[in-house]
This record gives structure tokens, C-alpha cells and sequence, in this order.
């Protein structure tokens, strides 16, 4: 198959692009979508060809005529999209992207909806795990009175990225303004939970959960981008993951983010993609893009939860050198 692939980005703040075209290269042909000619995934000699793509803030109409013309100069047959940003786009069109030509494996609107930071209360409740108590943030007076109801530390977190733990009042309002300015209103507060920070990422096929991986985080980027992890067996985090697909009818990929306290497990949060450590699960014999492109393609796909526990994840920085003209090539022809 000839894939597409979002997510590019491969610093210090990963996107799943890299791991995601890791785990099906030598398989398949990549071609890589890009928002930024500087992000280094671009240059990793993983993709046949890159493109530029446009801001999902311009809107389907811009988007769709890109991928029209990609699709007709690549012949995409399936793409995987791994930015947040960008996903409400690919779901809400679903259709119009396939009748361009090119297959997607997505959850419903309703689905991708139904995991917002805001909801996630409730949908705690109806898996049965606790979640820490949070406001929603649309004011300075907003955040000043969650700080007082929730003490410090605490976390301000932005609808879509970016999360932070400010220890005073200060901390606070300057996260509240980095955040605020990037990504709009509204901001979350939320109490902060102690305990060990555990993950778990798998794919659903609408009906059950077909195969995923459970780690424990060991050390975190300044974002809590995990930089080293360990696979782990927590037979509760897999419980929870079996119900939220089979409850809420979840296709495609996703990754839980949670705080396990003795036996308490905390949902903070669910990402409607693959996670940017996801080549771990593949590197341990779960290779989840893998399975997701056969199951577009109709065919039988096996259950697969077989992996090695304790064994440890380690992100590291690599380097590379390219001529100057394939940057100057892609930011003035949208490709390369």
C-alpha cells in the first residue's frame, strides 16, 4: 500500500509521525505530510515523498483540494493522520476524503467527542476509574479561584495541547497566558494526582479492542513526552481500555493516559491516535499501524496483546546532514 503519514515533527516535543512510518516501512511506500519544512522527520529518509500540507485552520476546502492533487500525483491509498489539530478535520469529512480516493480508519465525530477533556468525567464514571476534579478555564478569575478550590500544585492544561504544573500563583498565570495565546480558550485546571504515570495504547475495530500495549513512564520531557518508559502488565488498565472501546463503539487507534495510587487508576486523559511512543508496542511484537492497515483492507485480524514485559523504552537524539536546497525545495514548491 501506498501510506500517508502526518506528525512529522521529531524533537523533543515528538509527534506519532516518525514511529507510525517506522513500523510499516520496508512494507509498504510513505509518503510524509508535513505543516512545517523544518521539522526533521521530513529529512529522515523515511518517505519517498514529503508534502506540505495546508493549516488545518483554513478549513476542509483548502485541505480536500491538497489532498486532491497529492492523490493525484502519489495515488494515496490509505493515510494516517497523527496530530490533534488536524483530526476533527479527517473525522467530520471521512466520507468526502474516501470519495476522494483515499481510506482513513477513524472513530465517529460522536466518538472523538465524547474523550474531550471536558467530558471526561463523566465518561470516568461509566468506566468505573476515578478522575482528578477539574474546572474549566476561560478567565484569569476562573483559573485564581481553581488554584484556590485545588491548592499547588496544579496543572493548567490547553482543550487540545500542551499541559503544565505550576507550583504558585505566578506559574499559573504565566502558563495560562503560553497556553492561552497558542491555542485559544477554554484552559483546564486540574488537581494534580500522585502516583506512577501509566499508558496504555491500542486499536479498537468498533466492536472490541484488538491489540495494545501497557507501559509505566520513567522519565518525561518538560511536556510529559515519555523519554524513557518499561512495559508493564496492569490487567485493570487493560479492563478499562476493553470497556471504553466496546462502550463507546472506538475505531481505529488511541492511547489512555492514567495515574495508578495503590489501587486506584486516575483518567487523565485519552488521545484519538496513535501516541509518539507507539513504535514501542511495535519493536515488542504488537505492530498496531500494521494491524490497523490490514483491517482497512478487510482482513482478519487477530487479537494481539503478546508482549514482553520489563522491558525498558529509551527515547535518544540522533543527527543528520542534508543539502539546504530539498529545505528551500519544499518551502517554495510544497514538496519534495
Amino acid at each position: 500500500m501506498r501510506v500517508a503519514i502526518s506528525g512529522l515533527n521529531n524533537t523533543d516535543n515528538p509527534a506519532p509521525g516518525i514511529p507510525v512510518a517506522k513500523s510499516l516501512q520496508g512494507e509498504h511506500q510513505l509518503i510524509g505530510l508535513s505543516y512545517d519544512p523544518n521539522e526533521p522527520g521530513v529529512y529522515q529518509g523515511l518517505f519517498e515523498k514529503v508534502y506540505l500540507m495546508p493549516y488545518p485552520t483554513l478549513g476542509y476546502e483548502e485541505f480536500a483540494k491538497r489532498i486532491a492533487r497529492i492523490h493525484e500525483e502519489s495515488k494515496i491509498d490509505f493515510i494516517i493522520p497523527n496530530l490533534d489539530a488536524e483530526l476533527p478535520l479527517y473525522i467530520k469529512y471521512q466520507e468526502e476524503i474516501e470519495a476522494l480516493g483515499v481510506k482513513s480508519y477513524l472513530p465517529s465525530l460522536e466518538c472523538f467527542e465524547m474523550r474531550d477533556k471536558s467530558k471526561l468525567p463523566q465518561l470516568s464514571k461509566e468506566l468505573g476509574v476515578k478522575h482528578p476534579n477539574t474546572k474549566e478555564v476561560s478567565s484569569l478569575d476562573d483559573l485564581i479561584a481553581a488554584t484556590k478550590e485545588f491548592g499547588f500544585p496544579i496543572m493548567v492544561k490547553g482543550n487540545y495541547y500542551k499541559a503544565y504544573k505550576a507550583y504558585n500563583l505566578d506559574e499559573a498565570i504565566e502558563y495560562y497566558y503560553k497556553i492561552s495565546n497558542e491555542w485559544g480558550f477554554p484552559l483546564l485546571a486540574q488537581e494534580v494526582v500522585h502516583g506512577e504515570e501509566i499508558n496504555f495504547v491500542g486499536i479498537g475495530n468498533g466492536k472490541e479492542l484488538l491489540g495494545g500495549v501497557a507501559a509505566k513512564k520513567l522519565t518525561t520531557t518538560e511536556l510529559g513526552k515519555v523519554w524513557s518508559a518499561v512495559s508493564i502488565d496492569n490487567p485493570r488498565l487493560l479492563e478499562i481500555s476493553r470497556k471504553f472501546v466496546e462502550l463507546s463503539g472506538w475505531r481505529g487507534a488511541f492511547e489512555f493516559e492514567a495515574m495508578a495510587n495503590g489501587s486506584d487508576i486516575y483518567l487523565i486523559e485519552i488521545n484519538p491516535r496513535f501516541p509518539a511512543w507507539v513504535y514501542f508496542s511495535t519493536q515488542l511484537g504488537v505492530n498496531l499501524p500494521q494491524m490497523m492497515l490490514d483491517l482497512v483492507q478487510g482482513k482478519e485480524v487477530e487479537p494481539n496483546f503478546n508482549y514482553a514485559r520489563e522491558k525498558m523504552y529509551m527515547r535518544y537524539v540522533d543527527e543528520t546532514v542534508v543539502d539546504f536546497s530539498e529545505f528551500t525545495k519544499l518551502l517554495t514548491k510544497k514538496e519534495r
